[in-house]
């Protein structure tokens, strides 16, 4: 099926797509155009977000007192004077390489989610389907996100999620993690995703919602786990 078929399906068809991406297993031609554009993406936006961490480090008093003067001028530098190749390698080698591992991680995890419920399904159609259902999150609710960070010309708190209903919390908060999970593409994304899941392991479309939701959640607890962790380190 044509790649573009594919794309507009996604958004207007999910039902009819994913049944034909789950028996097909197209992966190739769509996991490569979402690791472009998620590099082009991430280095549109790196001058800005650069400025926020440089911004947020420069405040944290507590960090420059526990590791001292000398390293923290010295980390500050490095942040404020990044080598053109470093902005390269950082948006278009480890970016998409982070991207894949979580890709082929994601489809595992729904796999073994799925193997509660049924003996069917093979690991290509579920990373096949997932790959396609991230069209949602990573390509359009990107450009909004895009369009929202230079615009406000920040990304500490640009976001797509219930915490955009909350514009005076702050981005460096516990509540502003939480509600950070519940972002409005992601929760798209892992509707349509079920179409595929349904599908894929031969299950209605309720019990494939349950997985698929399942595992948002499960990725929603360890994105607060790691949020929590920062936070600790900046103090």
């Amino acid at each position: 099926m044509n790649f573009f078929i594919r794309l507009q399906g996604v958004f207007f068809n999910p039902k009819e797509i994913f049944t034909s991406i789950a028996e097909k297993k197209p992966w190739k031609d769509a996991l490569v155009v979402l690791l472009i554009v998620i590099a082009v993406f991430t280095y549109l936006i790196q001058p800005i977000s650069q400025q926020d961490s440089i911004n947020t480090f420069k405040n944290n008093i507590e960090l420059k007192d526990r590791i001292g003067e000398e390293r923290f001028n010295k980390m500050l530098d490095q942040m404020q004077n990044p080598s053109k190749v470093q902005k390269i390698i950082q948006s278009f080698v480890m970016t998409p390489v982070v991207v894949l591992l979580g890709l082929l991680l994601s489809a595992a995890v729904i796999m073994v989610m799925g193997r509660m419920t049924s003996t069917e399904g093979k690991y290509v159609q579920i990373f096949s389907s997932y790959i396609h259902a991230g069209f949602i999150d990573k390509i359009l609710g990107g450009v909004v996100r895009l369009i929202m960070i230079f615009t406000s010309k920040t990304s500490l708190g640009t976001t797509t999620s219930l915490a955009l209903f909350f514009p005076k919390l702050e981005a460096l908060s516990l509540k502003f993690i939480i509600l950070s999970q519940f972002d409005f593409f992601q929760l798209w994304m892992f509707w349509v995703l079920g179409y595929a899941l349904s599908s894929i392991f031969k299950i209605t479309f309720k019990k494939a919602l349950f997985i698929s939701y399942g595992f948002w959640v499960l990725k929603s607890l360890l994105n607060i786990g790691i949020g929590l962790l920062s936070l600790s380190f900046m103090g």
